[in-house]
């Protein structure tokens, strides 16, 4: 059995209305907005399209499979 750790932003912190903070290998952190159906980059302060999104929640299956 394998796992792996992800670095963990200390200054995201859980947000009223959004799922999350989710974060990512690459260090990208988003949370899921569950009204709007999307996922949001508290960087940009930016909801992301979906073929953005599926890049980060590729990182971690990829992850996943070769780990």
């Amino acid at each position: 059995m394998s796992y792996v750790v992800f670095k963990h932003n200390k200054e995201f912190g859980p947000r009223k209305g959004l799922e999350g903070p989710f974060h990512y290998p690459s260090g990208k952190v988003l949370y899921y907005d569950t009204v709007e159906g999307k996922y949001y980059d508290p960087t940009t302060d930016f909801y992301l399209e979906q073929d953005e999104a599926s890049i980060y929640l590729n990182e971690v299956f990829n992850i996943l499979r070769n780990g």
